[in-house]
């Protein structure tokens, strides 16, 4: 799949639009969809709610940013600076995979094109995300332990957003009309503001196939 789209107003050489415009032919379904960006993109520049990808992506990159201080922090020798840029990363690891799992994929599972791989994947990402968290809740900031704790959360977090920036999010946009990007985007936003105040989101694996049994399409 191409990488997702960039922001409104912003779409650049060789992004998915233009990446597809190079193939030899355009399936008339590949033609609406296109036309539906044109649409979307519109939209956009009036509309005051980024849609959802959009906010999956700010998650990502602010993710990105969190482990850059963390290693900062490292660099410093501080525990104390160390503790302070894992609290908030830690946080959330475990609200990203949360929002995700309630608002992005049962609605990728309704409309994807390959939803079932793709968060079949994700859940089990977001498993080893969280055992990794909960790992190094358990050791002493700055230990042996608990760098491998944190290690393993930045590796597999790294690969779950780089899978989902070139699988999910563009299966997504593809798929989804500009009303229902927006619609999401919203109901992010809502659970974001209901549970970043407070570490209210309960760190828990799921098992990926019940997920898919009780979200996905009857």
């Amino acid at each position: 799949m191409y990488p997702p789209a960039p922001r409104c107003g912003k779409r650049e050489p060789g992004g998915p639009l233009r990446g597809r415009a190079t193939r030899r032919w355009s399936p008339p379904i590949q033609m609406e969809k296109r036309h539906r960006w044109a649409r979307h993109d519109a939209i956009c520049k009036i509309s005051s709610v980024p849609d959802i990808t959009r906010l999956v992506l700010l998650d990502h990159e602010t993710l990105r940013r969190q482990f850059a201080d963390l290693d900062d922090a490292q660099a410093s020798g501080e525990v104390s600076a160390i503790r302070a840029a894992w609290k908030p990363l830690a946080e959330l690891l475990d609200l990203h995979a949360e929002t995700e799992e309630q608002v992005f994929y049962p609605r990728l599972l309704e409309i994807g094109d390959d939803a079932e791989d793709e968060t079949e994947d994700a859940i089990d990402d977001h498993n080893k995300i969280r055992d990794a968290v909960r790992d190094a809740a358990g050791s002493d900031a700055g230990s042996a332990p608990w760098w491998e704790a944190v290690g393993r959360a930045r590796t597999e977090n790294s690969k779950h957003i780089a899978e989902e920036e070139r699988e999910a999010l563009p299966d997504f946009r593809l798929n989804a009309d500009p009303a229902l990007l927006d619609e999401l985007g919203r109901r992010w936003l809502e659970f974001r503001a209901e549970h970043e105040r407070a570490p209210s989101v309960e760190s828990v694996d799921k098992d990926a196939d019940d997920y898919i049994a009780e979200h996905g399409p009857v």
